[in-house]
């Protein structure tokens, strides 16, 4: 039974995160004293970001997405090459390519299961060429954004459960996956497959996988 390669994104295969794209949106509001409000709001909500990410993630996912009430959807959408092509595609790690690569050759297949926007992120996927992904969706009602995601919200378990699900809906032995993430709060994504790799790792991530002899991988 062949297996898959199931990717965390950011801080694993990329170096940007939630914020740096926020703060594109920010910085390219429709006038410029929209764009200088929104981006003030975003500087002073980093603090917050950070503490909240540190304590619980799906505390930063209610958080965190606030920041795109009442965002247009065609303006989301409108800015989604310029975001990938300023933002997220410098922002690749060197290692990524050759990563995936080899995966390839094993003949896994290309998973990508991130917290980041199916909206920001679809063009990034598509020139990784992977094969598959799940990303969070923002909640838009009358294409305006509610602040609200959609379920169900990728983070933490809830990645787990997904790559269970998905792997039992396609016929692929998770014994026989890698998974690679570079966050603590990913945890249950690694133990859920044979083969887990901690890739940049933060330090309680690094310090779990030396005690577990998982491969420690550097992409940078």
């Amino acid at each position: 039974m062949a297996g898959a390669a199931f990717y965390d994104l950011e801080g694993t295969l990329i170096s940007s995160n939630l914020v740096h794209t926020l703060g594109y949106y920010a910085k390219n509001q429709q006038g410029v004293f929209r764009s200088f409000k929104k981006t003030a709001s975003t500087l002073i909500g980093v603090p917050l970001f950070v503490a909240t990410d540190q304590y619980s993630r799906k505390v930063f996912n209610d958080i965190f997405f606030q920041w795109y009430k009442n965002e247009s959807e065609d303006r989301l959408r409108f800015l989604a090459e310029g975001l990938f092509e300023d933002v997220l595609k410098p922002a690749i790690y060197p290692g990524t390519f050759e990563l995936m690569e080899h995966s390839r050759k094993l003949g896994l297949r290309q998973v990508i299961v991130t917290g980041a926007l199916d909206i920001s992120v679809k063009m990034l996927l598509e020139y990784l060429g992977v094969d598959d992904y799940v990303a969070n969706r923002l909640e838009f009602v009358n294409s305006k954004a509610t602040g609200r995601l959609l379920p169900p919200v990728m983070a933490s378990a809830t990645k787990a459960s997904w790559i269970r699900q998905y792997a039992e809906r396609e016929g692929l032995s998770l014994s026989e996956s890698y998974a690679y993430t570079d966050s603590m709060s990913d945890l249950p994504m690694l133990s859920v497959v044979g083969h887990p790799a901690a890739c940049n790792p933060d330090a309680r991530l690094k310090a779990t996988a030396v005690h577990h002899d998982w491969p420690i991988l550097n992409l940078k």
